[in-house]
C-alpha cells in the first residue's frame, strides 16, 4: 500500500491521457510490487544509503556512522545511490582523455544515446540528436559550461543555438547529464535533457600539447595552474581542507587550432581560445572567477545534393558555393560562490557575455535567385547578463531526513539579429534587421525526502516567465512585445536499493522558448505574407521508469523506458530565405535505453549503450504533409567502447552506430545507417613526456553526418528538384599525432 499511494498521487499531479503513460505506470507498479513480494524484508541497511558524489569525484556515504570518504573509481561515478533517475549520470575527465574527439562538441557524444554531427563548417555549432529529436543546434537540450548557459534564444541561425567549439576538453573535470524534464533546477531548452560541464580548478601538472594531423590539422594547447599566495599555515593539507583553509589558485589555458578538413575548398579554420580562472576553497566553501575569450573564422562546405555526388558531377567533399563560411566571437566573465554546512547550502553565480556570429550559407543554391544565387548572411551581436541563487535547507519531515531547495534564475539577452541576401558574401538585399530584448526568469522549489530505507521522493514545482520586446528596422510592422509563462510540476520516486538494485519513476513538465521574431512578427520577412504567431513558451511532458543495478560484480547496468510529448515541434528549415527553425505540430515519443559499463579487469573496461526511439507527430498528415514520421528523428543508436590502461600504455576504441532515419513524414526518403570507429593509443615515454595517436574513422567508412529532404536548384539554368536529398559527408580516415609535455 505504501508504494501504491505515491503512484496514485502522480495521477493527481499530472493529467495523463496518452496510452504510453498508462503502460509506464503499470510497469512501475508491477516491478515494485513484485520485488516487494519477493523481498519484503530485504531492504538494505543504513550502511547502504544513497551516496553523494562530490565535485572532486569522491563519494560520501551517509549512515549512522561518521561519513566515510571513498576514492572514486569509474564504477562509482554512476553507482547505485548516486543519481535520481536511471538516465542521469556523470562523465569523468578520464572518459574524455581515453577516447578521441573529432571536434570539441563531440564531448557530448559521451552522453549515452546522444549523437553529435555537423552539417557545415567546424566553426559552427554541432548538430545534436537525442531521444528521437533532431535537436538542430541545441533546441530542447540545455548545455552549460561552468554554470554559464550555452544555448542562445532568438539566435541568428536557430533557436537554442549551442556552440561548444570554445570548450577545452582537457580542462573538463566532469559532465553531469540528465535526460527528460524531471528536475526543477532545469528550465528552458531542457525537455530532452541537459549537460553541465565543470572545469577543473587546478591541474596536477602544467601541460604543453602539440598535435599534428591529416588535412592540415594543427593544434597547440598550453595549460597550467599555480597558487598565487603562500600557504596560510603549515598544517597538513587534509586539516586545511576540512577547515576550508586553502590557497587561491590561478589556472590558465590557451588553445590554438588550424585545419582545412578533407574538403575540396579548404576550410581554413582558425580559432583562438583562452581561459583564466581564479579560485579558492573546497567543495564545501569556495569561489571562482572565470574569464573566457574565443575567436574563430572558417569557410564551410555545407550540405550538397546527393544526386550530384552519386552521378559523379560533384566530388564527395566539394561545395556548390565556396564562399560559405562564418566567424564567431565570445567573451565571458563569470563567477560563483558556494557554502555548505550541516544545516544546508547556498550557491550563487553570475555571468556576463558578449557574443557575435556571422554565417554565410546556401542550401538551395539557385532556386530562389538564379541571377545572384541563394546565399544568405545571418548576423548577430548579443550581450547577456544573468545569474542564479540556490538555497538549500537540511531539515526533518516527521522524523525523516529531508532537503528543501529554492532557486531563482535570471537572464537578459540584448540582441541585434539580421538576415541578408548575399552573393559571395556581398549583401544584395536586407531581409530583416531586428533589435530584440529578452528577459527570462525562473523560480522553483524542490523537496528531497528519504522516507525509509527503500523509498525516497523528490517533488518540485517550477514557474518560468519571459518578456520579449522587438524593434524591427526593415519591417516596422513587426515591432512589438510579447510575454508568456509556464508552470511545471516535477516528481521522482526512488525505490531501494534491494540486492544492489534500485528503481525509479520520474515525471515532469518541461518547455522551450520560441524565437521572438516568430512570437511577435506579424509579417513573414521572406514572403511578405501574414505571419502566424507562435506562443512564447511551448510545453512538453515526460515520464520514465528505470532500473539501475550492480547485482553482477564489476557490471553496472541501467535501463530506462520513457515517453516525451511536445506541444510543438521545432524543425530545421533548409530554405535559404529562412535558414533557421520553424514550428510544426505536436509530437509523441517513447523509447528504451540500456547502458552497461563493465570493469573486465584491472586494466580494461567495456561500455555498451543502446537506445531505441519511436517518434511521431501527434496528428496524421500534419504540417501540410502526408504521414506522421518526424524527419531526422534517429530511432536506433548504439555505442560500444573499450578503454584500457596497462603500465605506460593507455587508450581506447569506440564504434558508434546510427540507424537509418526518415527524411520525410511519409518515410518516402530515408537516410542510410552508419557505423564509425575511432581509435586512440597513448604511450608514456617518461614521467614528463607522452605521445598519442588518434585514428578517426578507422575503417574509412563512407557515411553522412546529416541528410535533409528539400527543394533545390543546383545550377543557374537547371531545373528545381522538388523533393531531393542534400547531405554533408562524414570525414574520411585521418590521423592525428600528439606530443604531451608535463612540467
Amino acid at each position: 500500500m505504501a508504494i501504491i499511494l505515491p503512484i496514485c498521487k502522480i495521477n493527481k499531479l499530472f493529467v495523463l491521457h496518452d496510452k504510453y503513460s498508462v503502460i509506464l505506470r503499470k510497469i512501475a507498479v508491477a516491478i515494485l510490487l513484485t520485488h516487494l513480494f519477493l523481498n519484503p524484508f530485504n531492504a538494505q541497511a543504513a550502511t547502504e544509503q544513497p551516496a553523494t558524489v562530490k565535485e572532486d569525484n569522491s563519494i560520501v556515504v551517509t549512515n549512522t556512522l561518521p561519513d566515510v570518504l571513498i576514492e572514486a573509481t569509474r564504477l562509482y561515478d554512476n553507482a547505485v545511490g548516486s543519481s535520481n533517475a536511471a538516465s542521469q549520470g556523470v562523465v569523468r575527465s578520464e572518459d574524455l582523455q581515453n577516447l578521441p574527439l573529432l571536434r570539441p562538441g563531440d564531448a557530448l557524444d559521451t552522453v549515452p544515446g546522444m549523437v553529435v554531427t555537423q552539417h557545415s563548417g567546424d566553426g559552427k555549432a554541432n548538430q545534436y540528436f537525442l531521444r528521437g529529436y533532431n535537436l538542430d543546434h541545441g533546441t530542447d537540450f540545455a548545455t552549460f559550461v561552468d554554470g554559464v548557459p550555452v544555448n542562445m534564444p532568438t539566435n541568428a541561425h536557430g533557436q537554442g543555438y549551442a556552440d561548444l567549439n570554445y570548450l577545452i576538453p582537457e580542462l573538463v573535470q566532469r559532465i553531469n547529464y540528465g535526460k527528460g524534464p524531471y528536475f526543477a533546477g532545469d528550465g528552458d531548452f531542457a525537455s530532452a535533457g541537459s549537460a553541465k560541464f565543470q572545469y577543473r580548478n587546478n591541474l596536477d601538472t602544467n601541460l604543453a600539447d602539440i598535435t599534428l594531423g591529416s588535412f592540415g590539422y594543427q593544434r597547440v594547447l598550453f595549460a597550467g595552474s599555480s597558487p598565487i599566495t603562500s600557504q596560510r599555515n603549515n598544517s597538513k593539507s587534509g586539516d586545511s581542507a576540512n577547515r576550508g583553509g586553502t590557497t587561491p589558485s590561478l589556472l590558465g589555458a590557451v588553445d590554438l587550432l588550424r585545419e582545412n578538413g578533407p574538403w575540396t575548398e579548404p576550410e581554413g579554420l582558425h580559432h583562438f581560445n583562452g581561459l583564466l580562472r581564479l579560485s579558492d576553497g573546497t567543495t564545501s566553501i569556495g569561489w571562482s572567477v572565470d574569464g573566457v575569450y574565443y575567436d574563430a573564422n572558417w569557410r564551410s562546405t555545407d550540405q550538397v545534393p546527393l544526386q550530384l555526388i552519386q552521378s559523379g558531377q560533384l566530388g564527395r567533399y566539394s561545395s556548390l558555393d565556396p564562399s560559405d563560411g562564418g566567424d564567431s566571437k565570445r567573451a565571458i566573465l563569470s563567477g560563483e560562490w558556494h557554502s555548505e554546512d550541516e544545516h544546508g547550502y547556498l550557491k550563487t553565480s553570475v555571468f556576463t557575455q558578449h557574443y557575435e556570429l556571422q554565417l554565410w550559407s546556401n542550401f538551395t543554391f539557385f532556386e530562389l535567385r538564379p541571377a545572384t544565387g541563394d546565399q544568405f548572411e545571418q548576423v548577430e551581436k548579443r550581450n547577456i547578463v544573468g545569474g542564479q541563487i540556490t538555497r538549500g535547507w537540511v531539515n526533518n519531515v516527521s522524523g525523516h531526513d529531508s532537503i528543501t531547495e529554492v532557486g531563482l534564475q535570471l537572464r537578459n539577452d540584448a540582441i541585434q539579429v539580421s538576415l541578408l541576401n548575399t552573393q559571395t558574401r556581398i549583401p544584395v538585399a536586407a531581409v530583416s534587421d531586428d533589435f530584440v530584448n529578452e528577459t527570462a526568469a525562473g523560480v522553483y522549489v524542490q523537496n528531497d525526502t528519504t522516507w525509509n530505507d527503500w523509498l525516497r521522493s523528490i517533488v518540485g514545482l517550477r514557474e518560468d516567465g519571459i518578456i520579449m520586446d522587438m524593434t524591427a528596422q526593415a519591417i516596422p510592422q513587426n515591432s512589438g512585445n510579447a510575454s508568456g509563462n509556464i508552470l511545471a510540476p516535477k516528481l521522482s520516486l526512488i525505490f531501494g536499493p534491494w540486492n544492489k538494485t534500485e528503481y525509479f519513476f520520474n515525471a515532469g513538465k518541461g518547455f522551450h522558448s520560441n524565437d521572438a521574431r516568430g512570437v511577435i512578427g506579424k509579417i513573414d520577412s521572406t514572403t511578405g505574407a501574414a505571419a502566424s504567431p507562435v506562443p512564447a513558451l511551448v510545453g512538453s511532458f515526460g515520464e520514465e521508469v528505470g532500473i539501475r543495478t550492480e547485482a553482477i560484480s564489476g557490471l553496472q547496468s541501467s535501463m530506462a523506458l520513457w515517453s516525451l510529448n511536445s506541444d510543438s515541434e521545432l524543425v530545421y528549415s533548409a530554405d535559404s530565405g529562412i535558414g533557421s527553425t520553424s514550428p510544426n505540430g505536436s509530437s509523441k515519443r517513447y523509447g528504451l535505453e540500456w547502458d552497461n559499463h563493465l570493469i573486465a579487469s584491472s586494466w580494461l573496461s567495456l561500455d555498451a549503450n543502446l537506445a531505441w526511439t519511436h517518434a511521431r507527430y501527434s496528428t496524421m498528415n500534419d504540417n501540410g504533409a502526408a504521414g506522421a514520421l518526424i524527419p531526422n528523428a534517429v530511432n536506433k543508436v548504439g555505442l560500444f567502447e573499450a578503454t584500457m590502461h596497462q603500465g605506460a600504455w593507455s587508450g581506447g576504441i569506440e564504434t558508434r552506430y546510427i540507424s537509418e532515419y526518415p527524411l520525410t513524414q511519409d518515410g518516402g526518403l530515408m537516410a542510410p545507417p552508419s557505423a564509425v570507429t575511432n581509435l586512440r593509443v597513448q604511450r608514456e615515454v617518461t614521467h614528463e613526456l607522452s605521445v598519442q595517436m588518434d585514428v578517426l574513422n578507422l575503417f574509412n567508412r563512407q557515411y553522412f553526418d546529416i541528410a535533409y529532404a528539400q527543394d533545390y536548384q543546383a545550377t543557374t539554368t537547371g531545373l528545381v528538384v522538388p523533393s531531393g536529398i542534400t547531405v554533408h559527408p562524414g570525414e574520411p580516415l585521418q590521423f592525428r599525432v600528439a606530443a604531451k609535455l608535463k612540467f
